[in-house]
């Protein structure tokens, strides 16, 4: 049994895997730099659920944070989301190459 574990890669695919933590990097992608405060605003969550929520995001990587007195902005951070469509780009050619063969053998069939 082949065993593959790259633990920065299992981070990033862990902090996606929450439509919450999606939701902080869509509203991050859309603007350079976003308050604490001003990502929560939308979510149906506690303030302190947020901080967990970029606690993981930061540990994958994802989301740099900068405190500046009592204000702490977050930024998105792309370089383990580019690692992550690197890793399943691979997968997408197997996929599409797959497919392709098994619609050439459909069309062949009368």
């Amino acid at each position: 049994m082949v065993k593959y574990s790259e633990p920065a890669l299992d981070r990033v695919f862990a902090a996606l895997s929450d439509p919450t933590r999606r939701a902080i990097l869509a509203r991050l992608s859309e603007q350079q730099t976003a308050s604490v405060s001003e990502l929560a605003a939308p979510l149906p969550i506690s303030l302190p659920a947020v901080m967990k929520h970029l606690d993981v995001l930061e540990g994958a990587g994802l989301v740099a944070r900068h405190k500046t007195g009592r204000t702490v902005a977050c930024r998105l951070t792309a370089a383990p989301m580019e690692d992550a469509m690197a890793w399943l780009t691979r997968y997408q050619r197997f996929w599409t190459e797959s497919l392709d063969r098994l619609a050439a053998l459909v069309e062949e069939k009368p």
